[in-house]
């Protein structure tokens, strides 16, 4: 292969598809935004951080999918509204930006439900998929490990074949909700090869079953919102193993696209972005404010471009993992650099015991919860380093 080759073989994996946005895409936006002020009116949509991990609403969940949206990437056959994950975009876009309580069914609308249609039994599907599109049945993800981390092949979690079914055990560690969702998809090692990334399987757990023990971890702000799950001789029937036995690891790394690619990585600190344009707006400003605030959207509608092109590959068919790592690593860090910069050019200081919904606290909210933004997902150490793996292959 010449140089020129070479670089054109680069280029092209690191190319993002032009985002197509459906023709009915500011109809659809118009109609989520009117629902968010029907919820801002009963109280339920705050404004907050980090809404997709803090905001866990079990009623507002069954309101969103009342309405159709969620299970949008799901087909009519199994309770969907198979609009497709461009028509997802547009409406999550919006929750994550109102600072919407949308965690409760995030991980089973983003990628459980998904992974499901794509690799699960048709009894699986019949009995996932319709709860998950009716805002009624809630995943977690079990794939790291406290001496794993964003390393997945690595994971210790055994999957003893017995009578029937599987034996699980091992602890899966940052398992978000689980303390209050109903499933995970635990990916365990079931045989032992030479290449780590073969004898891996997924396997759907009941959260409530025998042998499941839920030790919470918690934030800075002391919000439960993360788990250590011990699974300590969990039967598992063979009709929750989850696609082919010994696939997990190709199962996952498709997953994972959805994981990193959404809006939820750039999206997530927006709130306290828009707090501050709101306060800027009452008082004189400087031109070093507004210069912040500019270069800040700037990189927003750059992240939001990239994102939405991932999207746009994902309903095409196709597996952008590269391009998801890179939005991954650019929109998390992005997050982080949001908060600090709010902080720096902000006119009052953030605190935690200010007015709740204030300026102030909701810049105190964001800050705590920085230290999680560049580490859940994977972190960005590890995804640079596929995203060097797969450039230096070509």
């Amino acid at each position: 292969m010449t140089a020129d080759d070479r670089a054109l073989a680069v280029a092209n994996l690191v190319r993002f598809p032009d985002p197509l946005l459906p023709d009915l895409a500011e109809e659809l936006r118009s109609e989520v935004r009117d629902f968010i002020a029907e919820e801002g009116a009963r109280g339920t949509v705050l404004g907050r951080p980090d809404s997709w991990l803090s905001g866990w609403d079990r009623g507002f969940s069954e309101r969103l999918a009342e309405r159709g949206w969620v299970g949008m990437a799901l087909p009519t056959e199994f309770g969907g509204s198979g609009a497709g994950p461009i028509a997802r975009y547009v409406v999550i876009e919006e929750l994550l930006a109102a600072g919407a309580p949308v965690s409760a069914h995030w991980v089973s609308d983003r990628q459980a439900g998904v992974s499901i249609l794509t690799h699960g039994t048709e009894e699986q599907k019949r009995t996932f998929l319709p709860a998950i599109a009716a805002g009624r049945c809630f995943f977690s993800i079990g794939m790291s490990e406290r001496e794993s981390g964003s390393d997945l092949a690595s994971v210790q979690t055994r999957a003893e074949r017995i009578e029937g079914g599987w034996r699980l055990n091992g602890t899966k560690m940052w398992t978000g909700g689980a303390h209050l969702n109903d499933h995970a998809i635990v990916l365990a090692r079931s045989s032992d090869h030479e290449d780590r990334h073969e004898g891996l399987t997924q396997f759907i757990v009941d959260l409530r079953a025998p042998g499941v023990r839920v030790e919470p971890i918690r934030l800075l702000t002391g919000e439960h919102r993360f788990n250590a799950v011990h699974l300590v001789d969990v039967v598992v029937p063979d009709n929750r193993v989850l696609g082919a036995e010994g696939d997990g690891w190709r199962q996952v790394t498709g997953e994972l696209a959805f994981e990193r690619s959404g809006p939820e990585r750039f999206l997530s600190t927006l709130p306290v972005l828009t707090s501050l344009v709101r306060l800027l707006a009452s008082v004189s400003t400087s031109q070093h404010q507004q210069s912040v605030v500019g270069r800040l959207v700037a990189r927003l509608i750059s992240l939001r471009a990239m994102s939405l092109g991932v999207a746009s590959a994902l309903q095409a068919g196709a597996s952008p993992d590269v391009q998801a790592a890179i939005v991954k690593d650019l929109g998390t860090r992005f997050e982080g650099d949001l908060v600090e910069q709010v902080r720096a050019v902000s006119p009052v200081a953030p605190s935690r015991s200010a007015t709740i919904g204030g300026h102030a606290e909701l810049l105190a909210f964001a800050l705590l919860h920085t230290p999680g933004y560049t580490l859940r997902g994977g972190t960005n150490e590890i995804l640079r380093g596929v995203i060097t793996k797969e450039v230096s292959a070509r």
